[in-house]
């Protein structure tokens, strides 16, 4: 049986698992039942302001994948320097990718690939954080929560909790990512997850025919209690339970089933575990969901690198070209952002064990979608891959850009814990190479 939303899981070299990312990253909806979670939502929706339709899809490598064997394989550098796996040439004339992305390559004109990303916190709690708020907070290398909100809570409070039209939340989390959460913007902002209580109460336990006589029950006691009903609470019970009710025998609960996929899109993926979970993603961002996260650890490669990454690279190359190639064909380029990254790069120089360390002066990055301009690589690194030699692209930057895409005001501000008006985006611009 296909486990599609996986429960993958990799130690990184400090101890830490993606699981332990997800219990301090972020105020989970564990403990709520659905017509709970539509309330909070509700509440959260009123703030909702937004005017586009766009989506990001967030594929995470967690442990801090080697920018040298991804997007910069450097072959002209000496021997301990440039890619263990080798290079594959595009289809674009002068970029080449990590030997172990052939089928990324063929499709990296509808990609853009960002050779000088940098920030200065080489520790994954830190570096993690860095990348998914934009703030630099090295407690959290030593298990403190986020202290800054998630890239995805801050869409979710700015478009509203859930998507209007469809009732979908606007933040999905198929897998968790320190920093992902909604710090201080509150729990309504919470990534609705996958794996969670939440996503369990949209699976049908009764049959239809109980469900509709539970439903009849509940009107029937709302219609009893409504005239001594002074307060409001008995229509607000109705309508949320009700909601609930409407969600659960809706489409919504289908957007989650790969399985009502078309044959030829679902033999485009396959049964990679992975590029199952990008399929979700993308049906999920097609029918109004604005941000999807998704976790694929495994990238802290301290030794033996060049055999870890033909392992576990080509999960990567086939789930994200398959990705791209439905995109595409959906018409969807320019409506659907992917971004590729992790908490930093690795060491340029081979360590004696055959790998390479934390490194984050110099990390990877890859977009493809989103309306911005593909087919390019932006920004260059020095002749070893060390730190870039272009103007360095900072988490900032990053952030700004999607900004962008999602039309996300670059000036927008939410007080904080203690009423003080906090930029969301500080310092940050849109990447230029990428927005025009």
């Amino acid at each position: 049986m296909l486990n599609l939303f996986g429960k993958r899981k990799h130690a990184t070299c400090d101890g830490g698992t993606r699981r332990d990312f997800m219990k301090i990253g972020a105020l989970g909806m564990s403990g709520l039942m659905l017509p709970d979670l539509l309330r909070a939502r509700a509440r959260a929706n009123q703030a909702g302001t937004s005017t586009r339709n766009t989506s990001v899809v967030w594929l995470w490598l967690g442990g801090g994948p080697t920018h040298v064997e991804t997007f910069d394989p450097k072959m002209t550098a000496p021997m301990e320097f440039r890619s263990t796996v080798g290079a594959v040439q595009t289809n674009v004339p002068g970029i080449e990718l990590g030997g172990v992305f052939p089928r990324m390559a063929r499709v990296a004109d509808k990609m853009a690939f960002v050779r000088s990303f940098a920030h200065n916190n080489s520790g994954h709690g830190g570096g993690t954080h860095w990348v998914m708020t934009g703030y630099d907070f090295p407690p959290a290398d030593n298990g403190q929560p986020q202290s800054k909100p998630g890239l995805g809570s801050i869409m979710a409070r700015y478009r509203g909790a859930n998507n209007s039209a469809t009732g979908l939340p606007n933040y999905v989390r198929i897998g968790g990512i320190l920093g992902d959460g909604p710090s201080w913007l509150g729990s309504p902002f919470a990534p609705f997850d996958t794996a969670g209580d939440a996503r369990n109460n949209m699976n049908l336990q009764v049959t239809l025919e109980r469900l509709g006589e539970r439903r009849r029950l509940l009107r029937g006691f709302d219609g009893l209690n409504r005239h001594i009903d002074r307060s409001g609470l008995m229509s607000g019970l109705d309508s949320f339970e009700t909601q609930a009710f409407d969600l659960l025998i809706s489409r919504a609960r289908e957007v989650f089933d790969v399985s009502r996929e078309e044959p030829r899109t679902r033999d485009l993926y396959g049964n990679n575990s992975l590029a199952q979970q990008m399929l979700t993603a993308r049906r999920l961002c097609e029918a109004g969901v604005g941000f999807v996260t998704l976790h694929f650890g495994g990238w802290d490669m301290h030794g033996q690198i060049a055999q870890s990454m033909r392992n576990l690279a080509p999960q990567v190359d086939h789930a994200v070209s398959a990705f791209v190639q439905d995109v595409h064909q959906r018409g969807l380029e320019n409506d659907i952002l992917l971004v590729i990254t992790g908490e930093f790069g690795r060491t340029p120089r081979v360590n004696g064990g055959a790998g390479r360390d934390h490194w984050a002066p110099l990390s990877t990055l890859a977009l493809s979608g989103g309306g911005l301009r593909m087919g390019q690589v932006v920004g260059e690194s020095t002749s070893k891959a060390e730190v870039p030699k272009t103007r360095p692209i900072s988490p900032q930057d990053l952030m700004a850009t999607v900004f962008q895409v999602l039309g996300i005001p670059q000036d927008l501000q939410y007080n904080d814990q203690s009423g003080r008006p906090m930029p969301m985006v500080n310092g940050g611009r849109p990447i230029t190479e990428l927005v025009g």
